[in-house]
């Protein structure tokens, strides 16, 4: 697992019953347009669930991993 994701799943506190522990699965995603007719999965996040009662939230890897347009682009050529 990534190091975003680990960190995810280790300081999760759930918002529904305050426990803590989550864990995590990624999704990507196409867009609209050219990158949907090429089923390019530019779009990631990680869907955190806790271990206790189930609640999810979802989070833009993009965003918490900090990549830059550059970074997007090597991942949507060498399918990251």
């Amino acid at each position: 697992m990534a190091k975003v994701e680990h960190e995810l799943a280790e300081r999760f506190v759930c918002a529904k019953c305050g426990s803590h522990g989550a864990h995590v699965e990624k999704l990507a995603m196409s867009g609209t347009g050219l990158s949907r007719m090429l089923e390019i999965q530019a779009h990631r996040y990680a869907f955190v669930s806790c271990h206790n009662c189930g609640y999810s939230e979802v989070y833009n890897l993009r965003t918490l991993e900090g990549k830059d347009n550059l970074g997007t682009l090597l991942e949507v050529l060498f399918m990251d």
